[in-house]
């Protein structure tokens, strides 16, 4: 049985890996294994280790604490949060949008990002 965790932190290295695009044959050549395995950990199928996994953070530049982040229970929900769904990154349409989001320039991002505001509001 797969544990919550192992499927957790599988599916962080698998939006981080997209996020950089990175395919998992790329990702798996630069810490030295298969693809295979890969698609292992990011299904939660198999347990990263502590050494591969700070292989793969210092591959995807991302600090080891971030394939961590979220796990935690929220003790106090917002209104604004019931909305959102819990794991947003699972879908690649939001993926997809933070990524062209990020490769927007600083100016013009804080401009879309009031305009999403403006129109999130009105909504």
């Amino acid at each position: 049985m797969k544990h919550p965790v192992d499927v957790h932190v599988g599916k962080r290295i698998r939006h981080r890996r997209w996020m950089v695009g990175m395919t998992q044959q790329q990702l798996a050549e630069s810490v030295g294994i298969k693809f295979q395995q890969i698609q292992k950990y990011e299904t939660g199928a198999n347990r990263v280790s502590a050494s591969r996994l700070w292989d793969i953070a210092e591959t995807l530049a991302a600090p080891v604490s971030f394939f961590f982040e979220g796990l935690a229970e929220p003790t106090n929900t917002s209104p604004e949060l019931d909305s959102v769904p819990g794991d947003i990154l699972a879908d690649k349409e939001a993926l997809e949008l933070v990524r062209s989001y990020y490769s927007i320039p600083e100016t013009q991002r804080r401009r879309l990002f009031e305009l999403a505001r403006v129109l999130s509001d009105v909504a």
